[in-house]
């Protein structure tokens, strides 16, 4: 891997992670048309430690909230009621799905999952049952409504992003709005329920970045993966800040336009050949 690559895809993560696009398919797509080969998802899950550190900052005082009340739930009753002890729970249970599917199919995420044929076409598919998600979805429950049943249907929505192409918060986003939770609410879980998931898959990823298995991938020193993650940080904690404000205003129409844009013109340059598929 180059320099150029690796501050590249770090912009990219960073500007990607928090938007319901797919920032795993961002990458792939970037590597192939830019760099003609894949960075990797070793590389992919090693940068998210950046975005996932900028939510834990961006969150810090509601992180610490929860865990605290979680841990004092577990010998104290009285607060087993509260919101936040709840929302531990939601959040444990909700990351169990992309632990499994990740652990039962790392392998084919790691190769057949990043043909860009399944990368552009699930760019496509999911675009529209995101804005059919946002056209059905009547936003009536707030995040003092959340239960656990959202928490396990979200659970499996991120659980599809293991698939490039599907989007993290894309995924979640559409199963709140299917739910009937407002966006921000949806938003709000969907940071929260990304941390364990993202760092854990950071963390067991690192080996393997640095002697990917699959053939033509770009493998980066230790110089370029931190300065990747440092940016991917630095851009994601401000796409946080504006995500958050953004879906409290407005629809998410203008994420499926820009989805069904990108996956149309990846189709295109794999039938003409510009691009390799693999």
């Amino acid at each position: 891997m180059t320099w150029v690559e690796a501050i590249v895809l770090g912009i990219v993560q960073g500007l990607t992670e928090f938007l319901p696009v797919s920032s795993s398919g961002h990458l792939r797509i970037t590597s192939a048309i830019f760099f003609g080969r894949d960075a990797g998802a070793s590389f992919t899950a090693v940068t998210q430690l950046g975005t996932e550190a900028a939510v834990l900052i961006y969150f810090a005082k509601d992180i610490w909230r929860i865990t605290r009340t979680w841990v004092v739930g577990i010998w104290d009753s009285s607060v087993r009621s509260s919101l936040d002890y709840r929302m531990a729970w939601y959040v444990i249970v909700g990351t169990i799905p992309i632990g499994i599917f990740g652990f039962l199919f790392k392998d084919q995420i790691r190769t057949a999952g990043r043909n860009l044929w399944l990368v552009a076409t699930t760019l496509i598919v999911f675009a529209f049952v995101l804005a059919f998600a946002e056209y059905w979805g009547r936003q009536t429950r707030a995040l003092e409504n959340f239960r656990m049943r959202d928490g396990i249907v979200m659970g499996f929505a991120q659980a599809m992003a293991l698939i490039p192409g599907v989007s993290r918060s894309g995924g979640t986003l559409t199963a709140g709005l299917l739910l009937n939770l407002t966006r921000e609410t949806a938003a709000r879980y969907s940071f929260l329920l990304a941390i364990p998931a993202v760092v854990l898959s950071g963390v067991f990823s690192l080996g393997d970045v640095f002697e990917p298995a699959a053939p033509g991938t770009a493998a980066p020193t230790v110089a370029m993966l931190i300065v990747a993650t440092i940016i991917a940080f630095g851009i994601g904690y401000a796409a946080i800040a504006w995500l958050l404000r953004y879906v409290a205003h407005h629809t998410l129409y203008l994420f499926v336009l820009y989805r069904v844009a990108l996956g149309t013109l990846v189709l295109a340059l794999l039938m003409t050949g510009t691009i390799s598929a693999t």
